[in-house]
């Protein structure tokens, strides 16, 4: 089937991020206390606030999570969000998925400031046809809010043109394995990028159906990448690609 969308995560797929949310992250818990190595700390990102302090504090409560998860917020706007870089390719990908008639989503956790800055940063407004902030949902990655509040959005905007969109029409582009686990949880097929420094073990076992270095050999493969030889998802992972160029994170 056709993909007709595509749903890019923002944060250490098409943007440099991963390793200064980690710092934020490190600020936050070292004003509490808390010691954590970068790895472990490294390893949830991905998630928002509601994954990552229970798995990292679990005796925090709900109000400790949220003002742990705005003390992090203010860190990286403060102090670390200026450094973000785009990766190579990334505007290039989406004006390529743009042009080829497939609707570019930003299904991100990301706040709806954050995502502002990286609208700018890309200069992609007039390719993106939707996109999801942390206010859409309840739970983040790895639960499957994300993508079914990007799945709801999308179909509204393709039904004003009497259009559809299913599961199987659209695919992600995500670095973590939250993005693989909540994809999957809709029904979308994944493409992992290892851009956010995950091992592939860990990409390949939450389901991803291709893996690529980051966005720009994704975009070197656009051809024969599952965006347009598109996959089938079920029960079952499906059949792993991988490509070759760059350098390998794991």
């Amino acid at each position: 089937m056709a993909v007709k969308a595509v749903l890019f995560d923002i944060d250490g797929t098409l943007v440099d991020s991963n390793d200064l949310h980690v710092a934020a992250w490190q600020d936050v818990f070292r004003d509490i206390g808390a010691a954590f190595d970068d790895q472990t700390v490294h390893d949830q990102i991905g998630k928002g606030t509601d994954m990552l302090i229970p798995t990292l504090l679990p005796d925090k409560d709900e109000a400790e999570q949220e003002a742990l998860g705005k003390a992090h917020g203010t860190a990286f706007k403060d102090r670390y969000i200026d450094q973000v870089k785009s990766f190579a390719g990334a505007r290039d990908l989406l004006a390529r998925v743009h042009g080829a008639g497939i609707k570019v989503v930003l299904a991100s956790s990301a706040s709806g400031e954050d995502l502002e800055h990286y609208l700018d940063l890309l200069d992609v407004r007039d390719m993106v046809a939707t996109s999801t902030t942390s206010d859409d949902v309840e739970n983040s990655k790895p639960a499957p809010d994300i993508f079914a509040v990007a799945l709801e959005k999308l179909g509204k905007t393709l039904g004003e043109k009497g259009e559809a969109v299913t599961a199987s029409e659209v695919i992600v582009v995500g670095d973590t394995p939250y993005d693989v686990e909540a994809a999957r949880k809709n029904g979308i097929a994944t493409i992992a990028v290892r851009s956010g420094k995950f091992p592939d073990d860990v990409l390949r076992a939450a389901g991803a159906v291709a893996l690529y270095d980051d966005v720009a050999a994704l975009l070197a493969d656009f051809e024969a990448s599952p965006i347009i030889a598109a996959v089938e998802t079920d029960a079952e992972p499906a059949p792993l690609r991988e490509d070759v160029p760059g350098d390998r994170y794991d």
